[in-house]
């Protein structure tokens, strides 16, 4: 897997132009803040409003569990919070983009 950071505090407009610059295949957003409910439906909109959809977004911080579903019926993929291994995560990543 290549790795693109893009370092702290870029705003949603910023994660999907740097996805759809470099064609990725998934956006991997960590969040401690509790803006999750903000940020994150901004990136899965700005990845659609540049037909971007099939990029994966992955969110991990501490998020509680009704807020992961209700991202997750916004359309992200999946929700790591603490305690999520590393194998965990790359496993995910290798069968979504495997299909």
């Amino acid at each position: 897997m290549e790795v693109i950071y893009t370092g702290l505090h870029q705003t949603p407009e910023q994660v999907v132009a740097a996805a759809v610059d470099e064609d990725a295949d998934a956006i991997g957003i960590s969040i401690l803040s509790g803006a999750h409910m903000t940020l994150v439906p901004k990136v899965v909109e700005g990845l659609r409003a540049h037909e971007a959809e099939d990029v994966l977004v992955l969110v991990g911080g501490t998020i509680p569990r009704d807020d992961a579903n209700e991202l997750q019926g916004a359309g992200v993929a999946a929700v790591f919070t603490p305690g999520a291994s590393m194998s965990e995560i790359i496993t995910f990543l290798n069968e979504k983009l495997a299909a």
